[in-house]
């Protein structure tokens, strides 16, 4: 079979942008920032957010990709944007199922959850698996998103799911993406003990509960829920339909590849793939597209062809 494409590399560029924030406790505003880009460039959507140890209740938009949003939310509660390290819908809680990837419904909640706790970790490295699984922000943080139980990391109580990981022996890693930390831990030498400097996110409060209603287009038209505003490393974000129960079981099984292929979990990265899976009629066409909006990867032949049978469901 056919593979061996050359992969180039591409770089996906974003610009960040900050207009308008608002308390809704103080029913107070406060313009930042320069103005947002033309509005027939982003979609006009407003949407409510919290910080997830507890904070009043801003409101962000004007957003086309995840680093713009970290932005205004940044904004909003007036802090660094380095500051966040991942969000989760819904629930304030450290919840990986509730992450946020690269789709939001429009009546999603926002929680942001910011850095906490510095800690230094040794962990022998006594098998060839650590027993986890990494994902980022979007924006440069990759953090711990499963740990197996039983393994290496399990029996380090130490380390959290939801912790950032900010060194691995002395090398900072803040900027790289998740299959690159992960490559990293795969290739650390057996029997030798390594030094892992991470962050969990600040500790959270029990009484939070998020807003009930959704937000609203400018001009006034409510969205039932059904549809999700998709943020995109290029061009401006859009309103599309939920995936079809097919779209999500393909997605699902992709992920799930990620994870057994690279070690790991990328609910958007793998939406993509699966939406440049579609119409092509061979593994080699799919190589092809990813070659073209995934070059960075450079996914092994095997890889590409387990994701063609898990897009045909063949």
């Amino acid at each position: 079979m056919p593979f061996g494409l050359l992969r180039g590399k591409k770089k996906a560029k974003s610009k960040e942008t900050s207009r308008l924030v608002e308390n809704e406790e103080g029913g107070t505003a406060k313009a930042a920032g320069l103005p947002p880009p033309p509005a027939n460039l982003r979609p006009r959507l407003v949407f409510h957010t919290q910080l997830a140890h507890g904070s009043p209740t801003g409101r962000i938009e004007g957003f086309s990709n995840i680093k713009e949003l970290y932005g205004k939310i940044a904004e909003a509660f007036h802090m660094p944007v380095a500051e966040i390290l991942f969000c989760t819908l819904n629930t304030h809680k450290v919840d990986m199922d509730k992450l946020l990837g690269g789709q939001i419904g429009l009546e999603d909640f926002i929680f942001a959850h910011v850095k906490g706790t510095r800690k230094e970790v040794n962990v022998l490295k006594s098998e060839d698996s650590l027993g986890l699984t990494i994902t980022d922000n979007g924006a440069g943080y990759a953090f711990i998103k499963r740990i197996k139980d039983g393994s290496i990391i399990d029996r380090v109580k130490t380390i959290s799911v939801g912790d950032h990981i900010e060194g691995i022996n002395g090398t900072n890693v803040v900027g790289l993406r998740h299959y690159e930390v992960a490559k990293m831990l795969k290739e650390l030498e057996k029997s030798q003990t390594f030094t892992l400097k991470l962050i969990e996110p600040m500790k959270i409060f029990e009484n939070i509960e998020p807003r009930s209603k959704g937000g609203k287009l400018a001009d006034g038209k409510i969205y039932s829920g059904k549809e999700t505003l998709r943020l995109r490393s290029k061009g401006p974000a859009t309103v599309e339909q939920m995936p079809s129960e097919f779209e999500e079981k393909a997605i699902k099984k992709v992920d799930d590849l990620l994870e057994s292929y690279m070690g790991i979990r990328d609910i958007e990265l793998a939406a993509t793939m699966v939406e440049a899976g579609r119409d092509k009629k061979n593994p080699d066409e799919l190589a092809v597209a990813f070659d073209e909006t995934l070059g960075d990867f450079g996914f092994p032949d095997e890889f590409v062809f387990d994701v063609w049978g898990a897009i045909g469901d063949r």
